[in-house]
């Protein structure tokens, strides 16, 4: 990885599937995102899942992606993480992360 993708920011959706509500996955989500200055949100949803949207450097939201599809909260059991629409920023969009309701 060149220096230029240390600084490049990207911004990514994802959905993760598996037991992740009722686990604090938000919470320790967001304590992450914060610690590798991480943009954006996340929430849970109806049918079970959380989706959000990740911003940041590239090397920080790769991280963000493998604690979304491998680590996650303690005791959830993530059976997987669907990511969508990758795209390159020239800015980031949010000033924080946040966690929706």
């Amino acid at each position: 990885m060149g220096a230029e993708d240390a600084n490049m920011l990207v911004a990514v959706e994802f959905e993760v599937f598996g037991e992740v509500q009722g686990c604090f996955f938000t919470k320790y989500c967001k304590e992450l995102a914060e610690e590798l200055r991480i943009c954006g949100w996340i929430k849970n949803t109806k049918n079970g899942t959380i989706v959000g949207k990740i911003q940041g450097t590239k090397p920080h939201v790769d991280q963000m992606i493998d604690w979304l599809s491998k680590t996650g909260s303690p005791g959830c059991k993530i059976q997987r993480c669907d990511l969508t629409n990758w795209q390159y920023l020239s800015r980031l969009d949010y000033n924080n992360f946040s966690i929706r309701f």
